[in-house]
């Protein structure tokens, strides 16, 4: 059995973010599931997934500090640093992070509910 649905997640400003509840809610056949594979697809150009330890908080903030450092806003003394800043000076920065970290992520389905990695 196989279903295809599409949600809309509320826009955020820049961070690392958990939805895994959202997902859920928008998804409740997923309960219905004993196996099943999650594939997930952001259709936004700057926005990315990941799976990511949830427990500690720190990891969302350290994971955004340090996209933040590999696709810095501006220079050390704050000058530009690409073309495209017609969105803004983080739009660059945003689609750079998401073509590192990806648009989708896959994530098994056991008993219906969402087999996250280990930690």
């Amino acid at each position: 059995m196989w279903f295809q649905k599409q949600f809309t997640l509320p826009p955020r400003s820049r961070g690392s973010y958990l939805i895994t509840s959202e997902v859920m809610d928008a998804l409740p056949e997923i309960r219905n599931y004993k196996v099943g594979i999650l594939n997930l697809f952001v259709q936004h150009t700057s926005c990315a997934l990941s799976l990511n330890e949830n427990w500690d908080e720190d990891v969302r903030a350290d994971m955004s500090d340090a996209l933040d450092r590999i696709a810095p806003e501006a220079g050390p003394k704050g000058q530009e640093l690409y073309r495209h800043s017609a969105e803004g000076s983080d739009d660059m920065p945003a689609h750079i992070k998401s073509a590192l970290i990806g648009a989708s992520v896959t994530i098994p389905i056991k008993d219906g509910k969402l087999v996250g990695p280990s930690t």
